[in-house]
């Protein structure tokens, strides 16, 4: 068999289409979201600033890649920019000040919201159900290592549609870091690799203004942060 040389196993790189790419942990066997956790989000939506972290579930099906089009299955869906925790091993019973060894890395995340399904029943409002809907979870472009990130706890973020900024902040502005996310989490059960955690967006969202500002078919959401990359989300009308 003849060896390979190190110039004939060199190959220019080749171009990918990025609407090709999915989502960097297509199958977590845990999402969790935070609601809530910033505090200008917070006053936004009427509600103080929580005691303790605010949090539901995704489902996996909603998962989608950093360039993707979803259908608007109403006139009623919002907008989150969020910062995606992906953890590297598991964790249980973790302090705060070991949480981030136990971190793969960081991904941007967009926790789309149809509003209608989320307020259904009042107090027993269905969050879970209104965050889930196909594709209602873009994450991406990649899962970004810690040693890639400059700083870890305070990086830009925000969302737009063309040059209409929606959402801009920082991540230093979160209520509840990632380390007390991933420890209060690991506390009450075990976070397995490959878990997710949105940890909650800031100020902006479109059920905050007035009057609302909900995403519109043929619209493009361009989410971003500093460091991790962006994602780019096409909407579309529901096929008649």
């Amino acid at each position: 068999m003849k060896a390979v040389t190190e110039s004939e196993s060199t190959t220019e790189p080749e171009p990918f289409d990025e609407r090709d790419l999915g989502a960097p942990v297509p199958e977590p066997r845990q999402i969790f979201a935070i609601g809530l956790n910033y505090a200008d989000h917070a006053r936004e939506t009427g509600l103080s600033s929580p005691e303790y972290p605010v949090v539901f579930t995704k489902f996996v099906t909603s998962l989608a890649g950093p360039v993707t089009t979803v259908t608007l299955p109403s006139a009623s869906v919002d907008y989150e920019a969020e910062l995606v925790v992906v953890m590297g091993q598991t964790a249980h019973n973790v302090d705060a000040t070991d949480a981030w060894d136990y971190v793969a890395g960081l991904m941007v995340g967009q926790d789309l919201s149809e509003r209608e399904v989320q307020t259904r029943g009042g107090a027993s409002a269905q969050w879970s159900l209104g965050k889930s809907l196909p594709g209602f979870s873009p994450v991406g472009p990649a899962l970004v290592t810690m040693d890639e990130i400059e700083d870890r706890d305070d990086l830009a973020i925000g969302c737009r549609v063309g040059d209409e900024i929606l959402q801009s902040s920082r991540t230093g502005e979160l209520i509840f870091t990632v380390p007390e996310l991933v420890s209060y989490l690991s506390r009450i059960l075990p976070l397995l690799p490959g878990d997710l955690i949105f940890t909650g967006t800031p100020a902006g969202v479109g059920i905050g203004r007035d009057p609302k500002r909900y995403l519109r078919a043929g619209e493009t959401l361009t989410t971003e942060i500093a460091g991790l990359g962006r994602l780019e989300t096409t909407f579309r009308a529901q096929p008649k």
